[in-house]
């Protein structure tokens, strides 16, 4: 069984548009939504939940007023001023650190575990689905990608799956470098803009770090051709092979809108000839 998972060094790449077109080619394949902080990949492959669970990470301090002797320590030790005058903890400020219920002389701060979000197993056209939901200006999206991740693995491998398809968060923070590892293949989506090829840079050097092959491919690629050109130049001075160029393409923007991939919706575009043999070639890099 092999993970090949789909990044971008900064969101609107057009890297969801591009998992879902791959749905579409993929064979006995399943699907992991890892873009936990926004996920999006259940807007085109409308899957049929048939298993929710919450998640829970990270704790947050109750202080139990008929426990409490105002004596005013946690208040003092609490960097993020997050317990006011008649001792009541704001859990957005809030950072679960602990350090008021570790010097609480009365003990009367509980310290329990959050739930920050829920994830689902579901069903849908092409193939199983383990994606997540983590709420508003919840932490611990790095930990939650882990989670979808081995129970996308343990699902790939009761049902026979060959490949898990895995559609990775933007950047290069916590929750990217959570969703590399041990990964068999890396493809890096990117545009022909400034910020796109700092930002492909920095994803370059992260799966160097991790030992992860990447691959990169230039989505809208006709909108600047100079920068097209500068991208596939530091990619062949990288190693790294490119996949394949997709022009700008408004059926993409249609066929989101109808819930479809745009392999579905317009299979004779330019665009969807484009994504077929950009597939062929990441199935012959992986091997």
């Amino acid at each position: 069984m092999r993970e090949l998972v789909i990044v971008s060094g900064k969101g609107g790449t057009g890297k969801t548009s591009l998992v879902a077109a791959f749905a579409s080619l993929a064979k006995n394949c399943a699907f992991c939504d890892a873009d936990v902080d926004a996920a999006d990949l259940h807007l085109l492959l409308t899957p049929k939940n048939r298993a929710s669970h919450d998640f829970q990470g990270g704790c947050e301090a109750v202080i139990q007023p008929d426990r409490c002797s105002a004596c005013g320590t946690c208040r003092d030790l609490c960097r993020w001023d997050a317990i006011d005058a008649s001792f009541k903890v704001d859990p957005v400020a809030c950072e679960g650190c602990g350090v008021c219920v570790w010097f609480c002389p009365e003990n009367a701060i509980d310290f329990p575990v959050k739930t920050c979000g829920q994830w689902f197993i579901a069903d849908t056209r092409f193939g199983p689905l383990v994606h997540a939901r983590l709420g508003i200006a919840e932490e611990n999206s790095g930990k939650l990608v882990t989670l979808v991740r081995q129970e996308v693995e343990n699902l790939a491998a009761i049902t026979g799956r060959d490949l898990i398809l895995t559609d990775g968060p933007p950047g290069v923070g916590c929750p990217v470098i959570a969703s590399l590892g041990g990964a068999a293949g890396l493809v890096i989506v990117t545009e022909p803009t400034v910020s796109g090829l700092h930002d492909l840079k920095r994803v370059v050097q992260l799966a160097a770090h991790f030992k992860v092959p990447a691959m990169v491919c230039i989505n809208k690629s006709d909108l600047n051709g100079d920068m097209a050109k500068q991208i596939e130049a530091y990619a062949e001075e990288s190693g790294l092979p490119v996949v394949g160029k997709i022009p700008h393409e408004p059926a993409f923007i249609e066929a989101m809108v109808q819930g479809q991939t745009i392999m579905e919706f317009s299979p004779q575009s330019p665009a969807a000839g484009n994504i077929e043999e950009i597939w062929y070639k990441i199935e012959t890099n992986l091997g």
